[in-house]
């Protein structure tokens, strides 16, 4: 339970922005640094994550907490994930107006704008090597990117029709014989990797 809690304690504060761009630091840890779970199964919490209403990084965090240690190690893991996040944005909420003038304080925040965009380039990438396997999810992933981007609909309506697309898929597939089971490529764990070295990523939002 201590060691939850101190894991998404340390990813808060490091991570600037949270959100997606929490993600590539929670694989890292709860993949490749602890080993707690496999490359395929944190693929499928982070599906459900987005998936779920509320912010995707407290999602996450519940979700691999509840896996590891029931309700008592959601509870852990959300409140190591969402303290530091609070208190580092209450202070920089203070410091930003008084500082939001200046030049270098708007140059600063148009890099971190750009930064996001590079985290959650690399979060979808990471999500998409294990959860698109054949053309059906391409299609169905390609569909989704083109309607958000096209028209204006709730990510409900997409996400329903995402499930009811993959019942049809899988119904269809059973009945003419082609089913075959989705190859997550699992990715071997770092055994030297190096608790001592912290990454900075900057992003935009949990």
């Amino acid at each position: 339970m201590i060691r939850l809690f101190w894991t998404f304690l340390r990813i808060s504060p490091l991570t600037f922005g949270g959100g997606y761009a929490m993600l590539p630091a929670i694989q890292r840890e709860v993949v490749f640094m602890k080993n707690w779970m496999s490359d395929a199964e944190m693929s499928e919490l982070l599906a459900i994550s987005g998936a779920a209403p509320g912010g995707v990084g407290v999602n996450v965090s519940a979700l691999v907490g509840y896996r590891l240690a029931g309700i008592a190690g959601a509870i852990a893991a959300v409140v190591g994930i969402t303290l530091p996040t609070f208190l580092i944005v209450l202070l920089l909420s203070v410091l930003y107006a008084w500082l939001e003038h200046y030049p270098k304080m708007q140059a600063l925040m148009e890099g971190i704008h750009a930064a996001i965009i590079g985290l959650i380039a690399a979060a979808a990438y990471k999500m998409a090597k294990s959860s698109i396997f054949d053309r059906i999810t391409l299609l169905i992933a390609v569909g989704t990117v083109f309607v958000m981007l096209v028209v204006q609909v709730s990510p409900l309506v997409l996400i329903t029709l995402g499930v009811v697309a993959g019942l049809v898929a899988m119904y269809l597939k059973n009945k003419w014989g082609r089913v075959k089971p989705p190859s997550h490529t699992e990715l071997p764990a770092s055994k030297n990797a190096d608790n001592k070295t912290a990454e900075w990523f900057m992003a935009d939002g949990i």
